[in-house]
This record gives structure tokens, C-alpha cells and sequence, in this order.
């Protein structure tokens, strides 16, 4: 039996505010720093390194927050999620996006189907179709091969899979298993769906509507806009369409579709990636086998996130530390920066990933907390970064704990030698010395230019961007994320927050206004 308390009622985390705070410049310096990179390490799954080096903690930090793990019941509780509780409180589901990519604990039946069972059949379904698409089985009404997949989605149905389809373009193209170019539409802005639509022969592609319970106004209003293009190209909107919804939508058996692969209330949007969500498009786009190593890397991460011994956990360690640097050091925030151009919205997934997960103010019994929960998260791929908002991190008034990401090469294995180094070189040596510039500073007399260096910052280091080693990555995230909510007891499955300003926007949409809301509505001429 688990239980469930409030972070300020842990009696280790009392004891975790009282240790000694780390003077990240000393223990960074000279031959302390080149120890601490060489133990302060945890591996991940297919050779990703977690390395911590550079955040505030030692021994006793360590030791307090192994502490903490224990009593707030980090394993158990995991262990309760992957096997089938009810851990979405709020709307009185299970939590089972790590079965679509693998079986970590008891089977689990819902609605009256073994759930493993159901996600590798809609797997095995998308995988199929994909083939057929690839092979001419399934073409236009004109008998010819599609070109170009389409994804209409908004929020967790566009963020995940449209970051992993760019971190794996190039990739495949290299690896020769390239099929067919992806697209999003997500934003309700018409100039989205006109650009994409400019940018096509919407007769060679194949469009996916993402909507689980098929009535996401964002969603619709795009597939109006996208069945107008075909009908106005004189073409069948049914014969380039397919749906990825619910088995209970109004979209599961309309004849609007070529076909229709189904999800569930059990994966969130946001953690939706490693489902039907980001398998058809991914299918399409690169191939079935593409797409099942990428859900390989993730399972293969989701068995290290199990370990109850932190330090084996790269998951649970980085979970603990943020926690750490949020509740105890007093950091609002977190920068994500993937020295990866394949990663460039990365960022963009995890803010969704995180904010919307733990970006709560009640605890997951609706009672509310009386310490900071999720911090903002942002995020630039480097070296973009240095030129934009590093300046901040370096000498800004807040402290901002930083997440690197580097990769030893690059994916095309394309580069050039400029002033004796390559590309690749350059940008890995801009990572290396971001690192040590946040932590160790340097003093100057003119304070201009005096850094004052204690600025954390831990990086993931791996070989380079492939299916597994992203699958890996995704589930380091999504772990990590899930850990810090059950450290702050929030219920990190639901989003309530969305939901007042959609229901607003109806309410202007049918002309029910008044007072502010009217007024606006007037300013904008609706």
C-alpha cells in the first residue's frame, strides 16, 4: 500500500533543506571538477550518459535525496503506475503509455481487453497500412504512389511527433529508409494550414487526423479547411484521409477515412508520442521498423527508471536534483538546450511535457500546496542558444539550472575542417566550455565582464540521434517528469488548466458575451 504526502511533510525533506549548500565554483575547479566528471555519471540506454557533475550536490546531497526517494516511495509508486492503478486521480484513469512500448509489470486489462495485447495490435495495424502505402497497395484514386503524409493535430498530437519526425529526417535519409515527407498542421491560424497545403500535391499525400475524442475544435476546424483543398483539387477527401481517435468517436467508423487506429483515455497527449499518435505519422514517414526501434529505445530506458537505487537511476537522480534546485536552491526555472540541430523542438515537446504535467497548484487530493511545483521550462537547440538568451544565464539576476544534450556526431556524417577542427568539433567544444563557463565563472575587475559562475547545469551525452537512443531520451523525460509529481504529490496526468479558455472561446464564438470578454471580442471583429 502506498501512500501519498505532501513534499513539506517528508521528514527527509526537511532534512534535505538543512545540508550544506555545494559551492558549485570550488568543487567545479581543477582536479575536483575532472573527478567529479568522471563519478558523477549514471548510464542510460543505448550508450546515452547521464552526467551531473556540474549540479549543485555532493555526497551529503546525495545521501538526503536517496533518503527522500525512500520515504516518498518513488519505485513503489512507479511500480503501482505501470501496473495498473488508478494514479490519474483527477479523472479516475490508469496511466499506461509505457505499454505501448513494452510490458514492465502484471498484465493489465481495462475495458475489458488486455491493454498490451491492444496497443501492439494498433501497432501491428499501422504497421501494415504503412507497408501497403509504401508498397503502391494503397495509393490515390489515379492508382499512384502517396508522397507526403499530413498530420492534423494540436497540442500533445503535434508537439511529440512532429519533434521526433525532425529529430529522425535526416537519419533516415542517411540510412536510406526515408519514405515518405511529414508535415503538421496544428495552429487554428488558417495561414498554418494554407502554408502546408501551398507547399504540397495534395493529390500524392495522405493526411492523419489525430483527435482522441474527435471533437478538438483546433482539429476539425483544420481537417474543413484540408477536405476543402481536395474537394476544390477534385479530389475524394475519404480516399486521402485516415483517423487516429478513440474506439469510441464519432471519427472510429466514419466512412470519412481510408481507415482508423485507435488510442485510449489511458495514454495523455502529451505521452501519446509511442502510441498511435506518433506511430502512423512516424510509419509512414520512415517505416514501420524505424518506428519500433524508436519504441526499443524507450522501453529499454523505462526498465532503467525501475531501479530503487537512485544512483542506477537516471531518471529518479535527475528527478530528485530538480527537485532540489526548485524547492530547496529556489529556481524557478529549467533551460533545455540540445546541442543537436535534429532536437530543434525538443524543447518545444518538453514544455508541453512538463508544464502541462506539473504545472499544478493543488495537490492530487485537490488540496493546495504550500511549496513551488513545476518550473518554466524553455529551450533552444546550441549553439542558436549562445547567440539569443545565454547572455541571461551567464549574468542574469535568476539562476537557471540548464539541461544539456550533446552527441559525439552528427547524423549525416558530412562535415568540414575550418582552422584545423571540424563542425562537429566546434560544436561539441561550445558545450564542453558552457558547462564549465556556468559553473566556474571567471573574475574580473570590471564587472562587465565578471561572470560569477555557480550556474548548475547537467548534460546527456550519447553517440548520436537515432531511433532508440530518441526513443531513450523521450522516456528519460517523460520518467523524470512523472517522478518530480509524485515528489510534489500532483497529479501529473491531467490538464485541467486548458480547458477554461476553450470553454470561453465558445461562449464568444456563439456571441454569449459580456462585460471584458465582449469588449475583446469587439476589438478583435468577431
Amino acid at each position: 500500500m502506498i501512500t501519498w504526502k505532501n513534499l513539506d511533510k517528508l521528514t527527509s525533506y526537511q532534512e534535505l533543506t538543512k545540508t550544506d549548500r555545494v559551492d558549485l565554483t570550488k568543487v567545479m575547479t581543477g582536479e575536483n571538477g575532472a573527478d567529479r566528471v568522471k563519478n558523477y555519471s549514471v548510464p542510460m540506454a543505448d550508450g546515452l550518459v547521464y552526467n551531473y557533475a556540474a549540479k549543485q550536490v555532493d555526497e551529503n546531497v546525495l545521501e538526503a535525496l536517496e533518503k527522500l526517494a525512500g520515504e516518498a516511495e518513488l519505485a513503489k509508486k512507479f511500480e503501482a503506475l505501470y501496473n495498473g492503478e488508478v494514479i490519474n486521480t483527477g479523472e479516475n484513469r490508469l496511466v499506461l503509455h509505457h505499454m505501448t512500448r513494452g510490458q514492465l509489470g502484471e498484465a493489465v486489462t481495462a475495458d475489458g481487453v488486455d491493454k498490451r495485447t491492444f496497443y501492439v495490435e494498433q501497432q501491428q495495424r499501422i504497421a501494415d497500412f504503412a507497408n501497403k502505402v509504401h508498397a503502391g497497395e494503397i495509393t490515390n484514386a489515379a492508382g499512384e504512389k502517396f508522397t507526403t503524409v499530413v498530420q492534423i493535430g494540436i497540442g500533445g498530437s503535434d508537439l511529440g511527433p512532429r519533434a521526433m519526425y525532425l529529430a529522425l529526417e535526416n537519419w533516415a535519409k542517411k540510412n536510406g529508409t526515408f519514405k515518405m515527407e511529414a508535415k503538421f498542421i496544428s495552429n487554428v491560424d488558417p495561414d498554418d494550414a494554407a502554408a502546408v497545403l501551398d507547399s504540397i500535391d495534395v493529390a500524392h499525400s495522405i493526411f492523419v487526423l489525430v483527435s482522441k475524442s474527435g471533437t478538438t475544435l483546433e482539429t476539425l476546424t483544420n481537417e474543413s479547411f484540408v477536405k476543402d483543398a481536395l474537394k476544390n483539387a477534385g479530389l475524394d477527401a475519404s480516399k486521402h484521409m485516415i483517423a487516429v481517435t478513440s474506439e469510441t468517436s464519432p471519427l472510429a467508423k466514419s466512412d470519412d477515412y481510408l481507415a482508423a487506429f485507435f488510442m485510449d483515455d489511458y495514454i495523455g497527449g502529451r505521452f501519446s508520442s509511442t502510441s498511435a499518435v506518433g506511430g502512423a505519422v512516424l510509419s509512414l514517414a520512415f517505416g514501420p521498423e524505424v518506428f519500433a526501434q524508436f519504441l526499443d529505445g524507450a522501453a529499454e530506458e523505462d526498465k532503467l527508471s525501475m531501479n530503487a537505487d537512485v544512483r542506477k537511476n537516471p531518471e529518479m537522480l535527475d528527478a530528485l536534483i530538480g527537485v532540489y534546485e526548485r524547492n530547496v536552491l529556489g529556481y524557478p526555472s529549467t533551460a533545455v538546450l540540445p546541442y543537436s540541430q535534429a532536437l530543434s523542438r525538443f524543447p518545444a515537446h518538453l514544455q508541453q511535457l512538463d508544464m502541462e504535467s506539473n504545472g499544478k497548484s493543488v495537490n492530487r487530493f485537490g488540496e493546495p500546496v504550500d511549496y513551488p511545483t513545476g518550473p518554466v521550462i524553455f529551450g533552444e537547440p546550441g549553439t542558436n542558444g549562445q547567440h539569443s538568451f545565454y547572455q541571461l544565464l551567464h549574468q542574469g539576476t535568476d539562476i537557471v539550472p540548464l539541461q544539456f544534450v550533446g552527441f559525439k556526431n552528427n547524423q549525416m556524417g558530412v562535415d568540414v575542417v575550418i582552422q584545423d577542427s571540424t563542425s562537429q568539433q566546434k560544436l561539441c567544444a561550445n558545450v564542453a566550455a558552457q558547462i564549465v563557463a556556468f559553473a566556474c565563472g571567471k573574475a574580473d575587475e570590471n564587472r562587465n565582464k565578471n561572470f560569477e559562475g555557480g550556474r548548475p547545469s547537467s548534460i546527456i551525452i550519447g553517440e548520436s540521434v537515432s531511433p532508440k537512443t530518441l526513443g531513450a531520451l523521450l522516456a528519460h523525460f517523460e520518467n523524470k517528469i512523472m517522478f518530480q509529481g509524485f515528489l510534489w504529490t500532483v497529479n501529473s496526468f491531467d490538464q485541467e488548466g486548458v480547458q477554461l479558455g476553450k470553454v470561453l472561446a465558445k461562449r464568444v464564438l456563439a456571441h454569449e458575451t459580456d462585460g471584458a470578454l465582449k469588449v475583446f471580442s469587439d476589438l478583435l471583429n468577431i
